[in-house]
C-alpha cells in the first residue's frame, strides 16, 4: 500500500490573515452581460488587500491627501452632517386568533 504525503500542523484564520496582509492580494475580474451579441452592462473589479505598510511600498498612498481623512477633527465636525435618526416608539400588539367556523 502506498503512503500519500499529508500536511501537519494547522493553519487559522490568523495566520492567514497575516500573510495576506504582508504579502497582499489582488483579486481582478471582468463581468460581462450581452443578449444577441450586444453588450448591456460591464462590470470591471478591481480589488487589491494589503497592509498599509505593503501599500505604501507599492506607492499607493492617497489616504494621505484625501481631505476627508486628513482633515483636523476640530474642522471637520461641523462639515459632516448630523447622522442622528429619530425612531419613532411602535406599539406591538399580539395577533388574536381566529377560529374557523366549520360548515
Amino acid at each position: 500500500m502506498e503512503r500519500v504525503p499529508t500536511v501537519s500542523g494547522t493553519t487559522n484564520l490568523l495566520d492567514i490573515l497575516d500573510r495576506v496582509l504582508d504579502k497582499g492580494l489582488v483579486i481582478a475580474g471582468d463581468i460581462r452581460v450581452s443578449l444577441a451579441n450586444v453588450e448591456l452592462l460591464t462590470i470591471r473589479v478591481r480589488l487589491l488587500i494589503c497592509s498599509v505598510d505593503k501599500a505604501e511600498q507599492i506607492g499607493l498612498n492617497w489616504w494621505k491627501y484625501d481631505p476627508h481623512l486628513t482633515m483636523p477633527a476640530s474642522i471637520a465636525a461641523p462639515l459632516l452632517p448630523e447622522r442622528r435618526v429619530e425612531v419613532p416608539k411602535v406599539k406591538v400588539r399580539p395577533a388574536r386568533a381566529r377560529r374557523v367556523k366549520k360548515t
